[in-house]
C-alpha cells in the first residue's frame, strides 16, 4: 500500500481502517459495536411496542449475540446449533423462539430438552412432530404474505394458506399444544410497507376467527425484512418511514393486550460490518481494469448470492475513477464480484472496502473454499 493511503485524513471508517491495518493483515471483518447499539436503540425508539427476536442467522458471532443480550434483546434461531450458541451464552430459553417451520426430530428433541418452549410451525405433519416429541410446547402458526418489492422472496418455501390457519390452530390445541399466534415473514430487504399492512390485515381476520371458535390468541409475529441501506446513494423507503405505519396499524388491528414480537436480522447487524480487503493482482483486459481481491464471493461477499445484495466499493484511494471489474481470489470465474465497478487507478496493496455488509457475509462464507480463509471477523 502506497503512503498515501495512510493518510490521516479522512472518514471517521477511513482512519479506522488504516488503525486497524496496522496491527492485522486484511481480509478483515469489522463489526461495530456501537453501531450494534444505534441500530437497536433505533428499532427500539420507533417500534416501542415490538420486542426484538435478533435472527442470529445473520451473524451468529458470540460478541454480537453478547451485545445484543446486554441491550435486552430475545432471539430467533433456526436449528438447535444456533439455539446452543445462544443458551451457552447465558441467555434465558424463555426469551428465544425457534423459528424454523420444519424442524428435525433431533432438533425438536433438543428444544424441549433445553426447555425452549415456543416454536413456529407452518403445516399439519409437523404439528404431529411437535406434539410427540415436544408436548405442550407453544406454537405459531406462520401464514403466507405477499412479499412484493421484497429482494428476498420468502413465502415461496413457508407459509400455511391464511385461510388454513385457525384449523391449524385449532389442531395444535386437539394434539395438546398450546396455540399462541400467528406470525408472517414480507420478505427480506422489504422496501414496500403495503405488504406489512396487507400482512397486519390478513392477521387480524386470523385473531377474529379464532376468537370465535374459542381460541384465545396472544401473540403476533411480524417477522423481519426491515430494510438497510447498502449504498450511500439507495434510496429506498427508510426504516423510520415505514415503522411508523407498522405501529399505527397495529394500533388499529389490534387488542393492546396482544404481545408483539418481531424477528430482525440485518437491520440490527448489517449496518455495522466493514468488510476490509486489499487488491492482490491487477490486469487491463476487455479494456478495463480488472482487479483481483483477497476475499470474494466464496467468502465474505458471499451476500451477493446468497443475499441478492449489492454492496458498494470504496477506496481509501481518490482521483478519477474509471469502469473497472472486481474479482475474488479463487481459480473459478464465477468468484466476480462486480463487473461494472467506477474506481479510481489501485495497485497491489490498495485497499478496497464495504460498508453495512455485517448480516450473512461471514455467515455464509464457505470456509476455506479453494485454501482462501474468510475474513477474520474482529468486534470492536
Amino acid at each position: 500500500m502506497k503512503r498515501s493511503e495512510f493518510s490521516p485524513n479522512g472518514s471517521a471508517v477511513e482512519n479506522l481502517i488504516r488503525q486497524t491495518l496496522k496491527k492485522h493483515p486484511s481480509p478483515i471483518m469489522l463489526i461495530r459495536k456501537n453501531m450494534l447499539e444505534k441500530q437497536y436503540r433505533r428499532f427500539r425508539a420507533f417500534l416501542p411496542n415490538i420486542t426484538p427476536y435478533y435472527a442470529i442467522k445473520a451473524n451468529p458471532h458470540p460478541e454480537v449475540v453478547k451485545t445484543f443480550q446486554r441491550l435486552g434483546a430475545h432471539f430467533d434461531v433456526a436449528s438447535a446449533s444456533e439455539m446452543n450458541t445462544v443458551l451457552n451464552l447465558g441467555v434465558s430459553p424463555q426469551k428465544i423462539i425457534f423459528a424454523n417451520t420444519i424442524k428435525s426430530i433431533e432438533d425438536i428433541q433438543a428444544a424441549r430438552k433445553r426447555h425452549v418452549t415456543l416454536m413456529t410451525f407452518d403445516n399439519e405433519p409437523e404439528l404431529y412432530k411437535i406434539a410427540k416429541h415436544a408436548p405442550g410446547a407453544r406454537v405459531i402458526v406462520r401464514i403466507k404474505v405477499e412479499n412484493a418489492g421484497s429482494i428476498v422472496e420468502l413465502s415461496l418455501k413457508f407459509g400455511a394458506d391464511p385461510e388454513h390457519a385457525v384449523f391449524l390452530l385449532r389442531k395444535a390445541k386437539a394434539l395438546g399444544l398450546s396455540p399462541e399466534g400467528v406470525s408472517f415473514h414480507v420478505g427480506s430487504q422489504c422496501v414496500n410497507v403495503e405488504n406489512y399492512i396487507h400482512a397486519l390485515e390478513v392477521s387480524a381476520a386470523i385473531f377474529k376467527e379464532a376468537k370465535e371458535e374459542g381460541l384465545s390468541l396472544s401473540i403476533l409475529d411480524i417477522g423481519g425484512g426491515f430494510p438497510i441501506r447498502h449504498a450511500d446513494q439507495d434510496k429506498h423507503a427508510i426504516f423510520e418511514t415505514m415503522a411508523r405505519t407498522i405501529h399505527s396499524e397495529l394500533s388499529r388491528l389490534f387488542d393492546k393486550k396482544i404481545k408483539f414480537i418481531a424477528e430482525p436480522g440485518r437491520f440490527l447487524v448489517g449496518p455495522a460490518g466493514v468488510l476490509i480487503t486489499q487488491v492482490i493482482g491487477r490486469t487491463f483486459r476487455n479494456n478495463k481494469n480488472y482487479y483481483y481481491l483477497n476475499d470474494g464471493i466464496y467468502a465474505d461477499f458471499s451476500g451477493i448470492v446468497f443475499d441478492h445484495c449489492k454492496y458498494e466499493l470504496k477506496t481509501l484511494r481518490r482521483g478519477q475513477r474509471f469502469l473497472s471489474t472486481v474479482a475474488g481470489p479463487t481459480c473459478d470465474s464465477f468468484d466476480t464480484i462486480s463487473l461494472s465497478e467506477e474506481l479510481p487507478e489501485l495497485d497491489v496493496g490498495s485497499v478496497v472496502y464495504a460498508k453495512n455488509i455485517g448480516a450473512y457475509s461471514s455467515a455464509s462464507a464457505v470456509p476455506g473454499f479453494n485454501g482462501f480463509a474468510p475474513a477474520k471477523i474482529l468486534v470492536v
